[in-house]
């Protein structure tokens, strides 16, 4: 069900352990929200063009988007926006001369289905 969508600023693509924040989240996520691990499926976009505040190229960003099924009370939003941002200072190393902007936004899916192939 949470569907997580990630973009990075491409001067990251080597300090951002994308694959370890993904595990990380899918278990410290799982508990926040009441679900599943194999529920959860988290991609990832590199931004090659992206401009940030005055277009100084010392600036980069990580932007996680999660959505979830409805019904989640805000408090339950609000902690796995806190995770998200927690773990994704936990799993992009610093970059000399770079300063980088994590941000997240935790939405509900106004429509979802799941079907799955064996």
């Amino acid at each position: 069900m949470p569907q997580v969508t990630v973009e990075y600023s491409a001067v990251l693509r080597e300090a951002f352990d994308r694959r370890a924040f993904a595990l990380a989240l899918h278990e410290q996520g799982a508990a926040v929200v009441g679900g599943r691990v194999e529920a959860f499926k988290s991609r990832f976009y590199r931004i090659d063009d992206g401009v940030i505040a005055g277009g100084d190229a010392r600036e980069a960003m990580v932007h996680a988007g999660v959505a979830i099924l409805p019904g989640r009370e805000e408090e339950v939003r609000r902690r796995l926006a806190q995770v998200v941002v927690e773990l994704l200072g936990r799993h992009v190393r610093p970059v000399a001369g770079v300063r980088v902007q994590l941000t997240v936004e935790v939405r509900e899916l106004e429509v979802y289905q799941k079907v799955v192939l064996e």
